[in-house]
C-alpha cells in the first residue's frame, strides 16, 4: 500500500488520474495533449500509477489504452475501513467513487486484480458452476466453446437466451461472453424494481472479458473489461458496484479457499 499513497502523493500524477477520471480509456497521446505535459514525464507517471496499480492497460490494435482501476483502494477500505466510523473515512470512500466511475463518453468498466493462484485455477474459478456458486451465486451453464450459447442459473431462477453466447474462448487466457438478459424473474429474485428493470431490459446487451496474464511464481493478473454500453446506462452504474466485490470474492476463494462473510 506504500505505493498507493506515493502515487497519490504527487498532483501531476493527481491530474492524471482526474484526467481519467473524465475520460477514462485514453493513450499516452490524449493524456500528453489533455495535461499539456511532455511526453517523457507522462510516461513516468503512469509508470509509477501502474506499479501501484491505480492505472490498467488495455490493448487495442497498436494503441495501449489507460484506464482507473479501483483495486487498490478496495484494498485499503477492507484492511482500513470497517475499524473505523463510516464519516471519519468519508475521504477514502470519496476517492473509491472517483476510481469506480468513468466519464459519460467512455462507458467500459476496466479492474484489474492481482491473485495468488495460476492461470489454470483462475480458469476453474471463472468457468466451474461449483466456484462460481461460492463467491458469485451464479451458475453457467455452457461448455464455453466460442458461439455456444450460456444458461444463467441464480437464486433459484433460469435464463436463456439465443443471445446469450460465449464469444471468445482461450483457455488459461482469454473468455468473453454477452451478458444476461433481464426477465421478470431475474428482478423478482434480485429484488429489482418494475421502474429498473424497464430501463435495463430496453438497452443493448454488453459483454465481459477477461484477460489471464501469468506473472509467474505463483502470481496472476486478472484484467476484466465489461463494456458495450449505451451512454447513461443504468446497467454500467449497476455493474461498477457489482464487478469490485465479486472479485475480490475470487481472489479470496482462490487465496483461502473461503469465501468473504455476507455483508451485514
Amino acid at each position: 500500500m506504500d505505493e498507493v499513497f506515493k502515487a497519490l502523493a504527487d498532483g501531476s500524477r493527481r491530474r492524471l488520474l482526474d484526467s481519467l477520471n473524465a475520460r477514462n480509456g485514453q493513450s499516452l497521446r490524449e493524456l500528453c495533449a489533455g495535461l499539456d505535459m511532455a511526453r517523457q514525464s507522462v510516461s513516468k507517471h503512469l509508470a509509477v500509477l501502474e506499479a501501484a496499480h491505480l492505472v490498467t492497460t488495455v490493448r487495442r490494435g497498436r494503441e495501449k489504452l489507460h484506464y482507473l482501476n479501483a483495486e487498490p483502494v478496495n484494498a485499503i477500505a477492507e484492511r482500513w475501513i470497517s475499524r473505523y466510523d463510516r464519516e471519519r473515512v468519508r475521504a477514502l470512500a470519496d476517492l473509491k467513487h472517483v476510481l469506480e466511475n468513468t466519464a459519460m463518453d467512455s462507458n467500459a468498466f476496466v479492474y484489474t486484480t492481482y491473485i495468488r493462484t495460476t492461470p489454470e485455477q483462475l480458469w476453474q474459478g471463472l468457468t466451474d458452476p461449483a466456484f462460481t456458486r461460492r463467491y458469485w451465486g451464479v451458475e453457467l451453464g455452457t461448455d464455453w466453446a466460442a458461439g455456444s450459447s450460456v444458461v444463467w442459473r441464480e437464486r433459484e431462477t433460469e435464463t436463456a437466451d439465443p443471445q446469450q453466447v460465449v464469444l471468445e474462448s482461450e483457455p488459461f487466457r482469454r473468455l468473453s461472453y454477452t451478458w444476461h438478459t433481464f426477465t421478470p424473474e431475474w428482478a423478482k429474485a434480485n429484488a429489482i424494481d418494475d421502474e429498473t428493470l424497464a430501463k435495463v431490459a430496453a438497452e443493448r446487451r454488453s459483454k465481459v472479458t477477461f484477460e489471464i496474464e501469468d506473472l509467474g511464481e505463483g502470481l496472476v493478473r486478472l484484467t476484466v473489461v465489461h463494456d458495450g454500453f449505451e451512454p447513461g446506462s443504468t446497467v454500467r452504474e449497476m455493474i461498477q458496484h457489482g464487478w469490485p466485490a465479486l472479485l475480490s470474492g475470487l481472489k479470496t476463494l482462490l487465496e483461502t479457499g473461503e469465501t468473504l462473510p455476507e455483508p451485514q
